[in-house]
């Protein structure tokens, strides 16, 4: 099936109140090669959790840069025990301390900033997007989180014609607590990404 943007358009349309469970089956059916990407920040949990109750050997793609707080580091390895995830771990060619020696984190107004980001976070992804070749992308992107997420909706279209499925995109973060509480589910708020600083700012993968 090929997805046109009227077709999205629709699709958004009918799955809008659909629960997460139903959205996440319908593309688990379509999809010949899905993967679902995570790093491990708040609310990631919800997405694991939800698409591996119905896929569970499906690559849990983790693009680590490195720069996590041990909290986070945590919250992942309990997370990838208790759900048992197929985590396909991604990090950067170069150590974090090799860098932080030469380059350290660049300031977002730092011409380095960019190069930064690459290095840290899309050569990891592209390598690992490259590697998995995937036609159905799960991610837990919300609306609110940043002005691009709003224009997108449950289901788009990612740069290179991926479907990107993303079941809670309507989901505020006090229904993703209940969700959590009602399935006794960890979350960590502590959580550092050197790329972005903002939190309404991209960082350059869903662009």
């Amino acid at each position: 099936m090929g997805f046109t943007e009227d077709i999205i358009k629709n699709l958004n349309a009918q799955f809008r109140g659909i629960p997460p469970e139903e959205i996440i089956s319908w593309a688990v059916e379509y999809a010949r090669n899905a993967v679902v990407t995570t790093n491990f920040r708040p609310y990631e949990v919800a997405i694991l959790n939800a698409v591996t109750a119905i896929k569970k050997d499906i690559p849990v793609v983790w693009c680590d840069t490195g720069y996590n707080t041990p909290n986070t580091y945590k919250h992942a390895e309990e997370l990838i025990s208790t759900l048992d995830l197929n985590v396909k771990l991604y990090v950067p060619l170069q150590t974090s301390a090799h860098r932080d020696a030469i380059m350290g984190i660049p300031s977002i107004d730092d011409p380095k900033h960019k190069e930064f980001t690459e290095q840290v976070k899309l050569e990891p992804f592209k390598r690992a997007m490259a590697e998995h070749k995937p036609d159905v992308w799960f991610t837990n992107l919300r609306k609110g989180q940043t002005a691009l997420r709003d224009s997108l909706g449950i289901l788009s279209l990612s740069k290179d014609g991926v479907l990107k499925v993303s079941p809670f995109y309507h989901w505020s973060d006090a229904q993703l607590d209940a969700y959590l509480a009602e399935r006794n589910l960890p979350n960590e708020h502590k959580y550092f990404d050197p790329t972005k600083v903002l939190e309404n700012r991209e960082c350059g993968l869903h662009t």
